[in-house]
C-alpha cells in the first residue's frame, strides 16, 4: 500500500510540474513579439474647427471667407506594432477579439523593403500631396481659376539626373518648349530613344538655368528615363494653409476639399449637423477608396458624427460594419459629396446611400 500511494503522489508531481511548464511556456509564448500590426480608431479632427494649438485647422488670407458652425471631420487610424516594436501575441490575441480593432499583417503596413522611418516619410508627403490635391479640388468645384508648374519630388540615386537635379526644382521647358504639367513631360519622354540627351529648364531658388542629361533606360529596357520623380504642384490666386500636425496619409483629402468649399461659399453647408468622412481626392475631384474604414466609422460615431460620407468602393465593407446611428452617404465625386449634403440639410433631393 505506501509503494502505492507513493507511485500516486509521483504521478500527481510529474502531473503538477508538467502544468506548470505548460503554463509558464503559454505565458512566455503569449509575450512573444508577432509580426503583426493593431489597427485601432484614431482621432477624428473637425475641418471647420482649429487644431491642438487651437489656430484654425483650415486658413484662407487674401479671399472672403464664411463660418460655419457644423462639424465636417476627417478621420484617422492609429495603429500599435511594426518592425520598431512589434506588438505580442497575447495583444494580437485580444484584437482579434474586439470589435473596433484589426490585426493585419505587418507588411502590409511596412513593405520589407522599406523602413518604419521610410513608411513615415511617405505618409507625411501623401498628407502633403492630399492636401494640394484637395485645395485644386475644391477651387475647381468653384469653378476658380488656377494654374500647375512641374516640380522635382526625387532624383533617383546613380541616374544621370542625380547631382544636377534636386528635390522642389521647378521644370519650366523640356528642350525649349514650355511645360505646365507631368503629362507634357511624359508624353514627349514617351517618344526619346535611349541614349539621347534631353535639355532641361529649372528654376531654383529664383533663378533659372538648364541642364542637358542624357537618358539611359528604365528598368523595362525600353523607354527613355533621367531619372526622377516628377510631381505637379498647384498655384492658387490666394492662400489655403491646412495645419493637421503629425497626421500623415492622404484619405482626408475628400474632408479638406469639402471645408474649403464651405468656408469659400455663402451660408453653412452643414447646415449644423456633425459630418464626418473619409477619400482621397484627385485635383479634378474623384474621391477614392482608403484603408481601415472600419475603424474610422467607429472613431466619427464616438465623436458624435451622423453622417458619414463613403468612397464608393468602401460602401461594401463599410456597410457591413456599420456602428449604430450612423448614416453612410456614397460619395463618388467632389459634386457629389456637396449634393448629397445639400440635399441633406435642406430635405430636398435624392441622397446616394451606401449599399454592399
Amino acid at each position: 500500500m505506501p509503494h502505492r500511494l507513493s507511485a500516486m503522489s509521483r504521478r500527481a508531481a510529474t502531473l503538477t510540474v508538467a502544468s506548470v511548464l505548460v503554463l509558464a511556456l503559454a505565458l512566455v509564448g503569449s509575450l512573444m513579439p508577432v509580426p503583426y500590426v493593431a489597427l485601432m480608431p484614431g482621432p477624428t479632427s473637425n475641418t471647420l474647427g482649429t487644431n491642438d494649438k487651437g489656430q484654425p485647422l483650415i486658413r484662407i488670407d487674401g479671399r472672403q471667407t464664411y463660418d460655419d458652425k457644423g462639424h465636417l471631420n476627417f478621420t484617422t487610424v492609429t495603429y500599435r506594432g511594426g518592425p520598431g516594436g512589434r506588438i505580442d501575441l497575447f495583444t494580437a490575441l485580444r484584437g482579434w477579439l474586439a470589435g473596433d480593432t484589426a490585426i493585419v499583417p505587418e507588411e502590409t503596413i511596412f513593405p520589407k523593403d522599406e523602413s518604419q522611418k521610410q513608411v513615415d516619410e511617405e505618409n507625411t508627403r501623401q498628407m502633403q500631396d492630399s492636401q494640394q490635391s484637395a485645395e485644386a479640388a475644391a477651387l475647381n468645384e468653384l469653378k476658380i481659376p488656377i494654374s500647375t508648374q512641374v516640380v522635382v519630388d526625387g532624383v533617383q540615386k546613380g541616374k544621370p539626373a542625380d547631382g544636377r537635379l534636386k528635390p522642389d526644382d521647378e521644370i519650366t521647358a523640356l528642350d525649349g518648349a514650355a511645360v505646365t504639367s507631368v503629362a507634357q513631360i511624359t508624353g514627349t519622354m514617351a517618344k526619346r530613344k535611349v541614349g539621347t540627351p534631353v535639355t532641361l529648364t529649372i528654376k531654383r531658388a529664383g533663378k533659372e538655368e538648364k541642364q542637358t542629361i542624357t537618358t539611359v533606360a528604365d528598368s523595362t529596357g525600353k523607354r527613355a528615363v533621367v531619372g526622377v520623380v516628377l510631381g505637379d504642384r498647384y498655384k492658387f490666386p490666394f492662400k489655403i494653409d491646412i495645419s493637421v500636425g503629425d497626421i500623415g496619409g492622404p484619405s482626408a483629402g475628400l474632408m479638406f476639399s469639402l471645408a474649403i468649399v464651405d468656408k469659400l461659399t455663402p451660408g453653412a453647408l452643414t447646415g449644423g449637423k456633425f459630418i464626418a468622412g473619409t477619400g482621397t481626392i484627385t485635383p479634378e475631384g474623384k474621391v477614392g477608396p482608403i484603408g481601415g474604414i472600419q475603424q474610422k466609422m467607429v472613431a466619427a460615431r464616438r465623436a458624435g458624427a451622423t453622417l458619414f460620407l463613403t468612397p464608393k468602393d468602401n460602401c461594401s465593407d463599410a456597410t457591413s460594419a456599420r456602428p449604430d446611428g450612423l448614416r453612410l452617404v456614397r460619395a463618388d465625386t467632389l459634386h457629389d459629396a456637396v449634393q448629397a449634403i445639400n440635399a441633406l440639410t435642406s430635405g430636398k433631393g435624392p441622397v446616394p446611400e451606401c449599399s454592399k
